[in-house]
C-alpha cells in the first residue's frame, strides 16, 4: 500500500487508488463534476485540479491520477485556488443565469461549488452560446444549454443501464448531448440521469416546476413497485407525495431506482378509493364505514367459516399479519398470495429465496436465467448480472428472446432443455466457480421447474458453505413477506377456487381471474378503483405504500422498514386499523390497538421480521418433480403498467404508449 502525504499528513492508500480518493481517505473534500464513484474515469471537467509533487509544475486532474509512494499532494495551495477558479469562470462562460426558474436549483452541484470555489466575478462579456433542446422521452426533461459536458449521462447509460442512447456529437464548442436521433431514451433506468447531472441540464419532466427542495418534507421509505426493495425517500408537501428518490444502500439499489419507482408516484392522486361502496343492484354506491361493516357482518354470519383471503402484489406485511389473525379467528386458513395461479412449494423458504444476495450475484461466473426477463422483473437486479459479466461471467437463458442489455447465450424457449442440458451449458457450470441459477416466475409457473432447478443446483454443487447459487426471482412487493406468514396455499389459487368461499378479503389483490368468485362475496381492501374494485360487493378504502408505516421483505429475504410520509385521502384508513375496527363488529376482537401494537404481535408469531437485514433461511430443498415441459410465457407484459398505481399514473402511462407501443404523443397545442 502505497504511502502519500495530503497537506502535510501522512497516510496510506489502497493499491490502484487514485489521487482523489486519496484525499477523500484524508478527510479533504475535492470538487469535481465528471468524476463519479460508480462510473468510470472520464477526467474532462477539470475541477479537482490539485498539486502534485514529484510531477510537473501544474495542476493535476486528481481523478486520473493514481496515487503513488511517496508522493506529496496540496489541496489548499494558491497555485490549486487559482487553478479551479479559472475552471469555474470557464465553465460558467455559456451558462445561462437560470437558476431563479431551474429545477436543479436549492440541490445543485454546480451553484454550490462555484460559491465554495469560484471567483466572485466573470471577466468574460461575450455571447453565451445556445443549444437547442434534445428529446429524451417522457421523463427527462433537457435544457443542454446549461450543460458542461461533464459526461455522467453517457457513461450511465453505456455502463449501467446497457443502452447506448446517449452519447455526444460535433467538437470543441459545437459539442452537444443528445440521446439517438434525438429519439426518447430506451431504458427502464433512465430517470437516474436527473440525479447524476451536476447542473440542470438534465430535469425531471413530471416534477418539473412543482416544488424547491427546502419547501418538502423528506421521510424514508421503501419501494413497492418490484420485489428488489429499492429504499427510496419520499418528498412530500401537505397531503402529496411530489417525488420519489433512491437512498444510496449498496447491498440494495446502491444509489439508482427504476422510473416506475420514481414517476408512478403521479397515479396515488388518481383514481383514489376515499370512501366505502357498498355494491347494490349492481352498481357501487357510496355508503358510510358502519353501513359497510353491518353488511360485511351479515355476509360473515352466513359463512361462518367458509372465508378466504387474498394478497395483492403491493401490500405490507402488518396487513397480511391482521387479515391473516382475522381469518383464522372466523375458523378459516384460506390464505394465498399468489395472485396470478402459480403453486410452488414453500416448505422450504430458502428454496423460494434470492440465496445470492443482489450483491453476491455479481461474483457469479456462471449464470443460467430459467424464465425470467429479468430487465423488467427487476431491472436492479439485472444492473448486477452486468457486473457479472463485467469481471468474465457468462450467461445463459431459457426463455422467449428479449434484450437484456447484455449478451446472452439463449437456449431454446422451453423448459424440457433441463432434462438434457446443452454441453456448452454444462461445461459452464462445471468449470465456474461460484455458479448460479436464477428461477423466475415464469418457471415457477410450469410443473417439475422448481424441482428441476433444484435438481441443477445440487449436481452442480452450488451451495456450499462459503457460496450458494439457487436463487427465485419474485417480482412482487409482498411476496416473500406473504409466505412467510402463510400466504401459500399447497395447490395456489386452485385451492380457494376449489373451497368456494362465502366471504373474500381481497388485500389489494387486483390481478386474480375473478370470474372464478362470482359466488362469494367480496370485501376488496384497497387504495386504487383499478379491478379488484370493480368486482367488489363491498369496497373499504385503505392507504397506499407512502401513507402508512409496514414492514417488506425483497426477494432475497432482507425484512425492510417504510415510513409513513402522508396521509390518505378522505375516509380511507391504514389496512390495519380497518381489519382491527371489522374484528370488533365480526364478534373477533383482534389483540391489539395501535400499529406498533400490530408489529409486536407479529413479530411475535414470526421473529424473524424483528430486526432489518437479510434473514438466515437453512437450506433443506424438498424433493420434487424435476420433469418439465413447456415453453416460458412471461408474466409481464408491460413493465409500466404492472399494478394499480402505475396504471393509474398518467406518466406510466404515457412511457408505455410511447416507449413500448411506438405511439407518438402529441402535445397540447397539436
Amino acid at each position: 500500500m502505497p504511502k502519500v502525504t495530503v497537506d502535510g499528513v501522512e497516510l496510506e492508500v489502497p493499491q490502484g487508488a487514485t489521487v482523489l480518493q486519496a484525499c477523500e481517505l484524508a478527510g479533504k473534500e475535492i470538487p469535481r463534476f465528471c468524476y463519479h464513484e460508480r462510473l468510470s474515469i472520464a477526467g474532462n471537467c477539470r475541477m479537482c485540479l490539485v498539486e502534485v509533487k514529484p510531477g510537473p509544475p501544474k495542476p493535476q486532474a486528481s481523478c486520473a491520477l493514481p496515487a503513488a509512494e511517496g508522493q506529496e499532494i496540496r489541496t489548499d495551495s494558491e497555485m490549486v485556488k487559482k487553478a479551479r477558479e479559472g475552471v469555474m469562470e470557464f465553465l460558467l462562460i455559456n451558462h445561462p443565469l437560470d437558476c431563479p426558474i431551474c429545477d436543479q436549483g436549492g440541490e445543485c452541484d454546480l451553484q454550490d461549488q462555484a460559491m465554495a470555489y469560484g471567483r466572485g466575478s466573470t471577466r468574460y462579456e461575450e455571447n453565451k452560446r445556445a443549444v437547442t433542446e434534445k428529446y429524451m422521452g417522457p421523463i427527462v426533461k433537457t435544457i443542454m444549454t446549461r450543460c458542461i459536458h461533464c459526461t455522467r449521462c453517457v457513461r450511465f447509460a453505456e455502463e449501467v443501464a446497457g443502452v447506448e442512447d446517449i452519447g455526444a456529437i460535433g467538437r470543441g464548442e459545437n459539442m452537444q448531448i443528445t440521446s439517438y436521433l434525438e429519439h426518447a431514451v430506451q431504458s427502464e433506468l433512465s430517470g437516474n440521469v436527473v440525479d447524476l447531472c451536476p447542473v440542470g441540464a438534465l430535469t425531471s419532466k413530471p416534477y418539473a416546476f412543482e416544488a424547491r427542495p427546502w419547501e418538502l418534507k423528506k421521510t424514508l421509505g421503501i419501494d413497492v413497485m418490484d420485489a428488489v426493495g429499492t429504499n427510496v425517500r419520499f418528498d412530500s408537501r401537505g397531503r402529496e407525495v411530489l417525488r420519489v428518490l433512491p437512498r444510496v444502500n449498496d447491498d440494495v439499489n446502491e444509489e439508482w431506482a427504476t422510473d416506475k419507482t420514481r414517476y408512478a408516484i403521479d397515479g396515488l392522486m388518481r383514481r383514489r378509493l376515499d370512501k366505502p361502496y357498498i355494491r347494490k343492484s349492481g352498481k357501487l354506491v357510496e355508503a358510510s364505514w358502519d353501513e359497510a361493516f353491518k353488511a360485511i357482518a351479515k355476509k360473515a354470519k352466513d359463512a361462518g367459516s367458509s372465508v378466504a383471503a387474498i394478497a395483492g402484489d403491493l401490500v405490507d406485511c402488518e396487513t397480511m399479519f391482521a387479515a391473516r389473525e382475522l381469518v383464522g379467528a372466523m375458523g378459516s386458513n384460506l390464505l394465498e398470495g399468489r395472485q396470478t395461479g402459480m403453486a410452488y412449494d414453500v416448505s422450504n423458504m430458502a428454496a423460494v429465496n434470492f440465496n445470492s444476495g443482489l450483491n453476491g450475484i455479481e461474483t457469479a461466473d456462471a449464470i443460467l436465467l430459467i424464465g425470467t426477463n429479468i430487465r423488467w422483473e427487476a431491472p436492479l437486479a439485472n444492473t448486477r448480472i452486468r457486473k457479472a459479466i463485467k469481471r468474465g461471467a457468462k450467461v445463459f437463458a431459457i426463455g422467449p428472446e428479449v434484450d437484456l442489455t447484455y449478451k446472452v447465450e439463449w437456449l431454446g424457449e422451453d423448459l424440457k432443455v433441463l432434462k438434457r442440458l446443452p454441453k456448452k451449458l454444462s461445461d459452464a457450470l462445471k468449470a465456474a466457480e461460484r455458479p448460479a441459477v436464477i428461477v423466475g416466475g415464469a418457471a415457477l409457473a410450469i410443473d417439475g421447474a422448481h424441482g428441476a432447478a433444484l435438481k441443477l443446483a445440487d449436481k452442480f454443487n452450488m451451495v456450499r458453505d462459503d457460496w450458494n447459487g439457487f436463487n427465485v426471482l419474485h417480482f412482487s412487493a409482498a411476496r416473500m413477506g406473504g409466505l412467510m406468514l402463510g400466504y401459500a396455499q399447497p395447490g395456489g389459487m386452485a385451492d380457494i377456487v376449489a373451497a368456494k368461499p362465502k366471504l373474500t378479503f381481497l388485500l389489494g389483490a387486483d390481478e386474480v381471474d375473478f370470474t372464478a368468485f362470482e359466488d362469494s362475496f367480496k370485501v376488496f381492501i384497497g387504495h386504487h378503483g383499478d379491478k379488484g374494485a370493480h368486482a367488489a360487493d363491498i369496497i373499504l378504502p385503505a392507504a397506499a405504500y407512502p401513507e402508512k408505516n409496514g414492514t417488506y421483505v425483497n426477494l432475497e429475504g432482507r425484512v425492510q422498514f417504510s415510513d409513513k410520509a402522508v396521509f390518505a385521502p378522505g375516509d380511507a384508513r391504514e389496512d390495519w386499523s380497518i381489519l382491527r375496527a371489522l374484528s370488533d363488529v365480526l364478534g373477533h376482537t383482534l389483540p391489539f390497538n395501535s400499529f406498533a401494537e400490530c408489529r409486536a404481535a407479529m413479530v411475535a408469531a414470526v421473529p424473524e421480521l424483528a430486526e432489518e437485514g437479510v434473514i438466515d433461511f437453512e437450506w433443506a430443498p424438498p424433493k420434487l418433480d424435476d420433469k418439465p415441459e413447456g415453453a416460458v410465457r412471461y408474466p409481464i407484459e408491460d413493465f409500466y403498467l404492472t399494478n394499480a398505481i402505475a396504471r393509474a399514473s398518467q406518466t406510466m402511462q404515457r412511457c408505455s404508449a410511447e416507449l413500448l407501443n411506438a405511439d407518438d404523443m402529441l402535445e397540447a397545442a397539436e
